[in-house]
């Protein structure tokens, strides 16, 4: 961008900073942290909302990111008014060792202007390996190489940091070395191979090792490097000194590198096993640190600070080592000549190398002496630590001091403390020493765990097995050891009148939600509830975070058919006139499917029809129309068969029958209504029904027949008997058949049968009704031959054969006026005694001029000597 007016240009970036610096202080400022390697246009936050701009703000403002040198890593959504990532950011490629590692920029909005500043921290993952730098390390090692000797190895690196980074260095198994690890004074970790177990060229001549690096990562990382040790053969003569004592003598104020003496030995050996290494060993009443010697020279020389007060004779035993691993030994004495130059002497009386975290400000943590040879002036010692430790230094007696807490410590902020303690004499020019203590602060359950995350979501599939991890919920105690050690509980709670441990449980260690039951989508979608992380301290600290579990729908419901409604035994038909046009509307199958989303999606489908190319469903809405004019060609039932399928993978479907009627009325179609067939779902134990329906039916009609025979039989025998007896009036006859004896003057035998008409009433023949004319009536006038007249009335029976005799008198049905006697079985009967209707239970006969003789149901009349029977019969 090039502006109109060069002067402008030049001076925009000085007001944009004049600017910046102005506005700083009244607007915002905000922090996200985010891991590396996350994906193009994942989400960093929400600067609208943690900002409180709106976001026609944002585009009307025409916010944008102005400055920072990385601009091209963030992006800024105004629509949404969000950051996302732009590109994959390396931390190691970002920043390096640097921690922590952050992105800073500022966020311009114009009209008005404001400036809001946002800093993204950038957090390390693990996801870089240690490694060597080389895959392979030689060693070559004297088979006479003494025990404890120490070989550095290679130190290994890892891009990542802090925990990430290298943590530890693990050696393979083997009997001869073991790893000690060591530390650098850049906090850089390095380790020593230490021999345990002499060397034998013979037996072993070479030894292959792996040392493995570890970081602290989870998952975590290594890299490895393989070892190589070639067993060297040892020489066979040690080297000698020239002289067995050497003598010297140096100033107390001799500087450091001050020539004192030499010393020389020779050695018979040739080649790397002659060539010689001169140092020094302890003897007692001996400081080889205050004189070096150069190995290869023998030249010994002041290497420390010379104290006549402390020592004024120093004796050194001197070595001269072949490179074989052979020794020879002599003696140096070396006299101190006097000069007041003495360093105090730092000793620690008292000291707990442990101190507890809650602690409180004043406890004493170490007693110190100090001491200086010196005397006066020389001999007076100031002790002094870092101001920067939460701890002070106080003389208590003479040359004794006491290190105490100033401040309270906290262990989660820092676990330990390397106190560096100063002691200084008061001369001129002042001498120093130092001593450093290592403290470790205990802990103190005084921080309970924190999820690591506000609110834990998880989805999990209806339909699923019991048992099913959901999610893991995790927390972190940033205390140690057993209170820092977290358990986890699900909170007492109620869904849907159930305690939420009817859904789901948690493994108290790992914090791994498992489903309890099968959920159904259908009954419950949602599960909240709260999950309770407690440590192991006394007493416990707990917090709590909320779990929201969605139940997502499965297939797991077939579409049910609301109409038309099918059932068993009644047929439902629509009707369609002849006269129908295309597109009539002819029904509408409705259905209806629990499941949710495209699980529920209906589609309608014709499956089967008796004419397919009158009809059409439509897929979406289930209407049946007519595709075609109807003609009267067309049948008059019409058979569809519409299938419902769901949207669900795989689809369910539910099949509905519709029964249409083509004709323009129903009486067209009535005969034909019928004829319709249903479908019905058999039952599968349909056979045994029908078997067992057939096993009745014939046990009833055997039964009615041997019941029908039994009945002949007994009134036969009991006709037979009557007809033999000496009873002059009333014989018996059987019921239903009143048979006549043929004796007087009427010698045949009258059948009358009664018929009901088809639409009598039951109870028309069981209760006599009054009637205003005679049903039946009998002449008393003599016409020389039988006559019957009778007349019907609606309801009542009727008689199909006619009979009159002079002798008889008018009789009057169902009303009798003369000295007679009318029964009928089921029906009634009148007495002339008491002239109103009786019922009679049982008998089909009819008795005139006459009492009942028996209540067997025989029915007859007498007058005189003359007897007539009629036998009556219902059909």
């Amino acid at each position: 961008y090039v502006p109109a007016f060069p002067l402008l240009h030049y001076l925009w970036p000085i007001g944009f900073i004049l600017l910046s610096f102005f506005l700083d202080g009244v607007t915002g400022q905000i922090r996200y942290s985010i891991p590396e390697e996350m994906k193009k246009s994942s989400l960093i936050g929400n600067v609208a909302q943690d900002l409180a701009l709106d976001l026609k703000r944002l585009r009307s403002g025409r916010a944008r990111i102005v400055s920072g040198e990385n601009m091209h890593y963030i992006d800024l959504k105004t629509d949404k008014g969000i950051l996302v990532v732009n590109e994959r950011i390396d931390r190691e490629e970002l920043c390096g060792d640097v921690t922590p590692c952050s992105l800073s920029f500022e966020i311009i909005l114009e009209n008005p202007i404001e400036l809001h500043r946002v800093t993204v921290e950038i957090l390390d993952i693990n996801d870089n390996a240690p490694f060597f730098p080389n895959k392979d390390i030689s060693f070559e090692m004297s088979e006479s190489a003494t025990v404890g000797a120490k070989f550095p190895v290679e130190s290994a690196v890892d891009a990542d940091v802090k925990q990430n980074g290298l943590q530890n260095y693990i050696l393979s198994p083997n009997n001869y070395f073991v790893l000690k690890q060591q530390a650098n004074p850049d906090g850089t970790k390095y380790a020593e191979l230490v021999l345990q177990k002499p060397l034998d060229r013979e037996e072993h001549p070479s030894l292959s090792l792996t040392v493995m690096a570890l970081d602290g990562g989870n998952p975590q990382r290594s890299g490895t490097v393989n070892i190589i040790v070639s067993v060297l053969d040892a020489n066979d003569n040690a080297p000698v000194f020239n002289q067995s004592v050497y003598q010297a003598v140096v100033v107390e104020n001799a500087s450091k590198g001050t020539y004192v003496t030499t010393v020389n030995a020779t050695d018979a050996d040739s080649g790397s096993n002659g060539e010689i290494i001169f140092s020094f060993s302890k003897i007692k009443g001996s400081k080889v640190d205050i004189f070096s010697i150069d190995e290869n020279s023998g030249v010994i020389s002041v290497a420390g600070l010379i104290d006549y007060e402390k020592e004024k004779k120093y004796e050194l035993r001197l070595e001269a080592r072949d490179r074989g691993g052979l020794t020879g030994t002599s003696k140096v004495i070396i006299d101190v000549s006097d000069v007041n130059d003495n360093v105090p002497v730092i000793n620690i009386m008292s000291f707990s190398n442990t101190v507890s975290e809650d602690a409180p400000p004043g406890t004493t943590i170490a007693v110190i002496n100090v001491k200086d040879a010196d005397s006066e002036k020389n001999g007076q010692i100031t002790c002094t630590i870092d101001k920067k430790l939460p701890f002070k230094i106080v003389s208590s007696l003479t040359n004794y001091y006491n290190l105490i807490a100033d401040q309270p410590f906290d262990r989660e902020t820092i676990s330990e403390y390397d106190i560096k303690i100063t002691a200084t004499d008061s001369g001129s020019p002042p001498l120093s020493s130092s001593d450093t203590l290592h403290l470790q602060v205990s802990d103190v359950n005084d921080n309970g765990p924190v999820f690591d995350k506000n609110v834990y979501s998880a989805q999990i599939t209806e339909n699923n097995s019991p048992g099913q991890s959901i999610i893991t919920v995790s927390a972190q105690d940033s205390d140690w050891n057993q209170n820092a050690r977290v358990s986890y509980f699900l909170e007492d709670t109620h869904i849907g009148g159930n305690s939420v441990s009817n859904y789901v449980s948690i493994n108290s260690e790992t914090g791994v939600l498992h489903a309890v039951r099968s959920f159904d989508y259908e009954q419950i979608k949602e599960i909240n509830f709260n999950v309770k992380a407690q440590d192991g301290g006394s007493p416990p600290l707990s917090s709590n975070v909320t779990v929201k579990i969605m139940i997502q729908d499965q297939n797991d419901n077939a579409p049910q058919v609301l109409y038309p409604v099918q059932t068993g035994g009644s047929l439902v038909a629509e009707m369609v006139p002849r006269s129908a046009d295309v597109g009539y509307l002819v029904t509408k199958v409705v259905a209806v499917d629990v499941d949710s989303g495209q699980n529920a999606w209906l589609s309608y489908k014709l499956q089967k029809a008796t004419d397919r190319a009158l009809f059409e469903v439509g897929l979406q809405n289930g209407e049946v129309r007519t595709i075609r004019q109807v003609t009267d060609k067309d049948a008059v039932k019409q058979r569809l068969t519409v299938i419902v399928e769901d949207n669900g993978q795989p689809s369910r479907s539910a099949t509905v029958i519709v029964n249409v009627a083509v004709a323009d009325s129903f009486p067209e179609v009535l005969s034909e209504f019928t004829d319709f067939t249903h479908d019905k779902e058999y039952n599968e134990n349909l056979t045994f029904y029908l078997v067992l329906a057939l096993a009745v039916v014939s046990f009833l009609f055997i039964t009615c027949v041997v019941v029908i025979i039994s009945v002949k039989i007994y009134r036969w025998r009991q006709s037979r008997i009557l007809y033999h007896s000496n009873l002059p009036v009333i014989p018996y006859y059987p019921p239903r058949y009143s048979d006549t004896l043929g004796t007087g003057t009427l010698p045949h035998v009258y059948n009358y049968e009664v018929c009901r008409t088809t639409d009598s009433r039951k109870s028309d023949c069981k209760f006599g009704r009054p009637m205003s004319q005679s049903l039946l009536s009998m002449d008393g006038v003599e016409t020389g031959a039988p006559q019957m007249d009778r007349q019907l009335s609606g309801n009542c029976s009727q008689m199909s054969t006619l009979v009159s005799h002079p002798s008889l008198m008018k009789l009057f049905f169902p009303t009798i006026t003369a000295s007679a006697s009318f029964g009928f079985s089921n029906g009634f009967y009148l007495d002339n005694r008491f002239q109103k209707p009786m019922v009679c239970t049982d008998g089909y006969s009819l008795s005139l001029h006459g009492v009942l003789s028996d209540w067997t149901g025989s029915v007859f009349c007498t007058r005189g000597a003359d007897r007539r029977v009629f036998r009556w019969k219902y059909c």
